[in-house]
């Protein structure tokens, strides 16, 4: 794992830290993202209620390489990403893998993160490079993962991180 970070407020990034406690059915303890109900402003608007399955944002430190090459200077948890990892293909995984941490942490995938127009905001160009518009319609998207916290735990850059896939058949990610 390459960096951890949160805030406690509604903004679009998150500082990094040393470590962040993952608590169980909740989330990133301290972030306003934590909770058993949808914690995103938008979805609190449609339906308070909701369970929280976008406890945890993971995204991949080898799409900031390769924004990187493209000219988005982007440091780890600017696109307010919980968990930046390298060597693990984050939108490869099926729903329901669950990644573990030395900790005894451990979070089990939920689907992908939509993006939208605050990525656009936040720097001009990258909404269509973490958003892939296919020629039937259809959208590839590429701004992390989102997972919910199984078992709680403090994680830290360096951590190793256990990849285990569900039974199958094997549910692609789908947005959540």
């Amino acid at each position: 794992m390459v960096a951890v970070a949160r805030d406690d407020g509604h903004r679009f990034s998150k500082p990094t830290t040393a470590e962040i406690r993952l608590l169980a059915g909740l989330g990133v303890e301290g972030d306003a993202h934590c909770g058993a109900t949808v914690k995103h402003r938008s979805r609190v608007r449609v339906d308070p209620t909701q369970p929280n399955l976008r406890q945890v944002h993971l995204f991949a430190a080898e799409m900031l390489d390769a924004l990187a090459c493209e000219g988005f200077d982007l440091a780890p948890g600017r696109l307010g990403e919980n968990v930046t990892t390298r060597g693990i293909d984050l939108l490869g995984l099926p729903v329901g893998t669950r990644l573990a941490f030395p900790s005894g942490a451990l979070v089990e995938i939920t689907g992908l993160r939509n993006p939208c127009q605050q990525i656009e905001d936040f720097r001009s160009g990258l909404l269509d490079r973490v958003l892939e518009r296919l020629a039937g319609g259809g959208l590839v998207r590429k701004a992390g993962i989102m997972g919910v916290v199984v078992a709680g735990g403090t994680i830290r850059p360096g951590d190793a991180i256990t990849v285990t896939l569900p039974a199958g058949p094997h549910r692609p990610l789908e947005r959540v």
